[in-house]
């Protein structure tokens, strides 16, 4: 067993009761190749939440911070984070990414760049369509529908591969297709209410 799936076992078993949290959708994750997995975000749980949630293992850009953290930086390195720095364009982080997709992993993102102070999903950031576009891989919208708190049902849910094909051949702004992600977490957030 790796480091990670234990890693997810253990959060798993302690979140799941916690949160009650139900999954929705996880059949939509394609089984192989590059994925890159969007969702908004609401509170400093939501990787190690999607990282439980999702079918296959979810690499995560993580704020360089964590990184110096003793014991959270070791750890965070082991579950398949890599740092990036914010507020501007990190080459090195986005190299990273591309690779992670290239090589047929899960690349969780969550767009907004910050949390959302009142739960409604913001606008995104450019980089998640910079990889839409660079790379032909999957681009699945994920749904947490929360709030946080101890034994009431928190919903994560996975939408359908937003189909990329038009965006891709008319060479769509990395804004557009950031924009189209973040239009459908805000539908399955609606209707999954």
């Amino acid at each position: 067993m790796t480091f990670y799936s234990f890693a997810k076992t253990v959060v798993y078993s302690i979140f799941k009761p916690l949160y009650r949290i139900e999954i929705v959708g996880a059949e939509n994750m394609p089984k192989e190749g590059g994925v890159l997995l969007c969702a908004n975000h609401i509170h400093n749980f939501d990787p190690p939440v999607v990282g439980i949630t999702a079918p296959r293992p979810v690499h995560f850009m993580a704020k360089e911070e964590l990184f110096s953290v003793p014991v959270l930086g070791k750890l965070v390195n082991h579950l398949n984070a890599f740092p990036v720095k914010r507020g501007m364009s990190d080459r090195e982080a986005l190299r990273k990414g591309l690779a992670v997709l290239k090589e047929g992993n899960v690349l969780g993102l969550f767009p907004e760049g910050t949390r959302s102070k009142n739960g409604e999903v913001g606008k995104g950031l450019a980089g998640a369509g910079f990889f839409a576009l660079r790379s032909d891989c999957y681009v699945v919208p994920c749904a947490i529908i929360g709030p946080y708190k101890a034994f009431n049902k928190l919903k994560v849910v996975f939408g359908k591969p937003i189909q990329m094909d038009e965006l891709r051949q008319r060479k769509a702004s990395a804004e557009e297709v950031t924009d189209t992600i973040m239009n459908e977490i805000k539908l399955i957030m609606k209707s999954n209410k």
